[in-house]
This record gives C-alpha cells, structure tokens and sequence, in this order.
C-alpha cells in the first residue's frame, strides 16, 4: 500500500486518538477527512494540518453523511483506510443501586450507539467502499482499525455500556477479518488502558493517580501519539489481521468507579 496515493476516513478525527491519527497519517502523505460531530473540531484541526485534511461534520450512525464522507475521501486519493477513535463520555450508573433504581436505558442505548453501533456502520460501508479498489500486491483493497479498550476485558464500576461495547468491538473484530478476507480488506482493533487524551486529563487527580500505579511499565499514562504509531504499524504490516491490540503498558486494572467528572 503506498500511504502517499491513499486517503482516510477517521471518525472522531479531531479527538484525543483520533486527532493525533489524523496528524500522524497526514504526515505520512494520507489525505485525510476528518470526521466528526462537531464541524468546528474538525476545521480546526484541518486548518492545522493543510490542504491534506478535509473537515466532515456528521453522525456515524447515519448512513447519508457517512457515504458522503467516504464520497470525500475518494476524491482526495484512493480511498483504502478507515480508523473509528469517535467517543463521547456519558454519566453512566450503576446496573442497579442501594435504592433499587436500575439503570437507564436509555443511557444504555447512547452508549452502545456511540461505541458500537458506530464504529460498526462506518466499517460496513467503508469496506463495501474499499471492494471497488485496485488489489495491491498482496491482494489488500484496504484496511479498517477500530477502537476497543481494556475496559472490554476488565470494565470498572459504572462502565457496564461502555465496557458491553468494547467488548463487543474486540469481539466482532475476527469475525470482520474473516468476512472481509475475500474482498482483500483487513480489520483490526486497538484496546487502549489509560491514555493521557483531554478526558482523562479532566479526571480527579485521585483516579489518575490509581490507574497510573497500576500501569507495569513504562510508569506513566499511554500518549496519543503511542496510539497513533500502533495505527502506523497495523498499516505498514500487511499479516496482521484479526487481532485486538492491547495498548496499556501491561496494565493490571483495579477496582474503580469510572464516573467521568461533572461538569462546570
């Protein structure tokens, strides 16, 4: 695959993951649309990066923008890369509390939305978009890196649609692989623990503290740019197929309310 003829649909293009993916890969000569809820974030950032960066306001479970964004991509170059980093934090409860009220469902439902349902339409019709393109010499048309977290191994209290979600993503990611094998198409995911995005950097001091201490090695909260060099590798290295990824410096994950901080 030559990065510098292919272009990228990245949701949540101008976030935490998926801002520094959108650098990194409009560094390495990928045009890139910069998809993402909020039209500002994203010319914001494609202001930054140049005429290699194309801002694209919609909503991932919706199929018109999502197609109009892949039309985009296509006339930047060959459209043959897909990475899905769009999140949003949620005050989620617990599945039930000490008063008996259980969790909403509605919440529930914004959840996996957001971090399944997503994800899961952008892939579908970027890879039914990659079928179209010439095979490189290993046969690849394209490639699609989705975002899990370790929360879908060791989800903490208050984190049940969140980790349900995760989880699911690690879980479909085979399966992906397997069905797009035929069309020349890879699909892999990302598990990240703790990185250092501007949501966690909003956690209490108190929270950040713990999930550091629990981190083997390197002592120290993951970086965006870590995320973005393992998006980098999976494309650099056709073999690799199938797999969610750990990114977590070996983390062993405590017990831990994961409520996000109020906010102001």
């Amino acid at each position: 695959m030559d990065l510098s003829k292919c272009s990228a649909l990245v949701s949540g293009g101008a976030g935490g993951l998926g801002g520094a993916t959108s650098r990194r890969l409009v560094e390495l000569g990928v045009a890139v649309v910069i998809f993402e809820y909020s039209g500002d974030r994203a010319k914001a950032l494609a202001d930054e990066l140049g005429e290699r960066a194309v801002p694209f306001e919609g909503d991932h479970n919706d199929d018109a923008a999502v197609a109009a964004a892949i039309e985009q991509a296509r006339k930047l170059g060959a459209f043959s890369i897909n990475v899905n980093a769009a999140a949003i934090a949620v005050p989620t409860p617990a599945t039930a509390d000490a008063a008996g009220a259980p969790h909403d469902m509605g919440v529930f439902r914004t959840m996996i939305d957001m971090h399944l349902h997503g994800p899961f339409n952008i892939s579908r019709l970027s890879a039914a978009a990659f079928a179209a393109n010439a095979p490189d010499e290993d046969g690849q048309r394209g490639v699609i890196i989705n975002t899990s977290s370790t929360a879908a191994w060791e989800g903490q209290a208050k984190q049940v649609a969140y980790a349900a979600a995760k989880a699911a993503i690690a879980g479909m990611t085979l399966a992906m692989a397997r069905d797009l094998a035929a069309i020349g198409v890879r699909a892999c995911a990302i598990a990240p623990g703790p990185i250092l995005t501007p949501r966690l950097a909003g956690a209490s001091d108190a929270l950040k503290a713990e999930l550091v201490k629990n981190v083997a090695f390197p002592k120290r909260f993951g970086q965006p740019e870590e995320y973005a060099s393992l998006v980098e590798a999976i494309l650099r290295t056709p073999f690799l197929n199938g797999q969610t990824i750990r990114l977590d410096g070996a983390l062993a994950t405590p017990l831990t309310e994961m409520s996000p901080p109020p906010r102001a």
